[in-house]
């Protein structure tokens, strides 16, 4: 990947506007998107039994736009889990399953997909079947994954899941370093091409620091210390964790950056909303923050969204896109449209 390398995740999933988001990433500049490709859509009734007509459509957009895709793979069908958890989110009671749907997947789009993220946010309960965040069942998990994207397409790079900055711990979550320390004792170097991180600015700038955010109350929600992590450089925390491992020279991607203007009483995100304006200022620093002082080991960055035709105000996502649903540009577009993609 460049470093930095352009991403902004989309909602193309049959939706009519993908066109238009398509050509929206374009007159961008950016050159990657972030799409889910999820497992329950695409091998939804039975094992072996695949539905490929809309990742087909989306592929062949992606191509004739001239992007690359990201495709965030997760959500497992109904048939693979004997509890009752769908619609929710957890892994599937056999591993193996998920690595021959991906078998399939990589085969399918070989050299047209280029990158998968394995999973999202295993560190909280939610998108682990509801049960404590487990790092080495997730690595088992990550290690079937690579091992069959590698031997159907050899040249896709393969991201670990985006781990959610948090600071709860317990049966519902487990922080983002803490997790992502004990991948590395269960072998995550051998089994990732590339880093995946969540980057979200929460109050700060960009360019505040980890060790900043930390005793400053305006910022740390009133958690002094374990506080840090709110903040976008939080990602150099995780990055003095792969150096500690020993895995320096592998990239960095980021798989969601971005801030909320969600103002709404009552919104979980109101205590850090800042203004269009401000989001507009403060991704454009983001990037060039990177530029100057993450080379060459941060490549993806993902900003969050072009945002989906279907969402309203009701929805918390509305709030953090760089797009109206109706494909309007929001000034952090024009701002991050103007910005030198170097």
């Amino acid at each position: 990947m460049r470093s930095p390398d352009y991403a902004v995740h989309v909602f193309l999933w049959g939706s009519p506007q993908a066109e238009r988001d398509l050509r929206l990433v374009k007159e961008m500049g950016f050159t990657w998107i972030k799409q889910q490709f999820e497992w329950r859509y695409i091998e939804p009734h039975r094992k072996g039994t695949f539905e490929w007509q809309e990742p087909d459509r989306l592929v062949a957009l992606a191509e004739r736009y001239g992007l690359k895709i990201l495709a965030r793979v997760d959500n497992q069908p109904r048939w693979s889990r004997r509890d009752a958890l769908f619609p929710g989110v957890g892994p599937p009671d056999r591993l193996e399953d998920f690595a021959d749907f991906l078998t399939a997947l990589a085969t399918r789009y070989r050299g047209r997909i280029q990158a998968y993220e394995i999973w999202n946010e295993p560190n909280l309960a939610r998108e682990w079947g509801n049960h404590p965040p487990n790092p080495t069942e997730y690595m088992a998990m990550l290690r079937l994954a690579y091992q069959a994207i590698k031997k159907a397409d050899p040249q896709a790079i393969v991201i670990s899941a985006g781990l959610a900055p948090t600071t709860a711990s317990g049966a519902i979550a487990m922080p983002d370093t803490d997790f992502l320390r004990r991948m590395y004792q269960a072998g995550a170097r051998d089994f990732c091409d590339v880093l995946g991180v969540h980057a979200a600015g929460y109050k700060a700038p960009p360019e505040m620091s980890p060790d900043e955010v930390a005793v400053n109350p305006r910022y740390n929600h009133g958690e002094p210390g374990l506080g840090r992590i709110y903040c976008f450089r939080h990602v150099e925390d995780l990055r003095a964790i792969m150096v500690e491992f020993g895995d320096a020279q592998k990239q960095v991607a980021v798989l969601e950056m971005g801030w909320t203007s969600d103002t709404r009483p009552g919104s979980p995100y109101a205590w850090h909303a800042v203004t269009e304006e401000e989001k507009a200022d403060y991704l454009v620093r983001a990037f060039q923050y990177a530029a100057q002082h993450w080379r060459p080991w941060i490549g993806v960055m993902t900003v969050i969204y072009i945002a989906s035709p279907t969402w309203t105000r009701d929805h918390e996502q509305y709030y953090w896109a760089i797009t109206e649903p109706d494909g309007t540009p929001r000034p952090a577009y024009r701002a991050l449209q103007r910005l030198p993609k170097s």
